[in-house]
């Protein structure tokens, strides 16, 4: 089988397209026949050699879309349309190649009304959203904000917020085109950084009272500026660093309001959690009250393309892989 695997974590040059086994189906394991793939800026911070644990050789991305071949029994018939996300691409090959053994309990059924390209970019973004927001402790009439309106935790928080009865459901964006077309795509409440600061924004939308949960995937400066704008007894929980690993905060922006921050990893998140997240996002999808946005497809091959475009490009929406 073809698949694109890390022959060195040297950056985009160490990603090479080669021929592998086909994964053999053992006890736990489903035999998955992919159809497309999530391109997410955990595989560029893998292949340039940034993340603990990884280790090359290693077949990238650690989310995806296909069909069942073999192995999944009564709940996941051969045949069955899936979708799922683990360690696949980060501690194990993952799913940029043409098949995947996948453990069963990483497994969702794709809903009828969303195509496989969409489901391939569902799992980490929209579990890390629900996940994050659950143990922040969301419900309906709080405040949210996500900061990066076209990035993907940034437009699933964001989504997920407003489906679920969030009073405010703010991002953000540092650029004005993607401002005006996260407007035409009916986010109302995006804050243009290239006009107004990040606080600021968000003390305008929200009259002054602030945002109850902030859930950044950024990190850097934003983190810093996020905690600025926290409302009484606010919760941030920080989970990426696209921007950089490094900020400086000013203390009184947590001692003050009584606020909270936490780090988020999912890959140590229980099983449990995760499936009641699937829960609730497989009902949103099935109402059309939440949809994932798709920026850009790249063919398998052209995986290098696809995650400079990621990285380099910024993107307003995923960029999947079709396999």
């Amino acid at each position: 089988m073809r698949a694109m695997r890390a022959e060195t974590f040297s950056g985009y040059q160490g990603l090479k397209l080669i021929e592998l086994p086909k994964p053999a189906v053992t006890d736990g394991k489903v035999l998955v026949r992919m159809t497309a793939a999530g391109v997410t800026p955990l595989d560029h911070t893998i292949l340039s050699g940034k993340f603990h644990g990884s280790k090359a050789p290693l077949v990238l991305g650690n989310e995806g879309a296909g069909v069942v071949e073999d192995g999944g029994g009564t709940d996941f018939p051969v045949g069955s349309r899936v979708m799922f996300f683990g360690t696949y691409g980060a501690f194990e090959d993952g799913t940029d190649s043409e098949w995947v053994a996948v453990r069963k309990e990483d497994l969702c059924l794709i809903p009828d009304n969303v195509n496989d390209v969409s489901a391939a970019g569902i799992p980490v973004a929209y579990l890390t959203a629900q996940v994050a927001l659950t143990l922040a402790g969301f419900r309906a009439g709080k405040t949210v904000l996500a900061p990066a309106i076209g990035g993907s935790i940034g437009n699933a928080v964001t989504q997920l917020a407003r489906a679920l009865g969030a009073k405010c459901a703010i991002s953000s964006t540092t650029n004005h085109t993607k401002a005006e077309q996260a407007k035409a795509l009916g986010f109302n409440e995006v804050i243009d950084t290239s006009l107004e600061k990040l606080g600021d924004g968000v003390r305008r939308i929200t009259s002054g009272y602030g945002a109850d949960i902030v859930i950044d995937g950024i990190g850097g400066e934003v983190l810093s500026e996020a905690l600025g704008a926290l409302a009484l007894e606010g919760r941030v929980t920080t989970l990426g660093y696209s921007a950089s690993r490094k900020t400086t905060i000013d203390v009184t922006n947590l001692i003050v309001p009584q606020a909270s921050i936490r780090g988020l990893n999912m890959f140590a998140q229980p099983k449990a959690s995760i499936r009641a997240a699937w829960k609730v996002i497989v009902s949103l999808l099935r109402s059309g009250a939440i949809k994932p946005i798709v920026a850009k497809t790249f063919p398998l091959v052209e995986a290098v393309d696809a995650l400079h475009y990621l990285i380099e490009g910024r993107p307003f929406g995923r960029v999947v892989l079709k396999i």
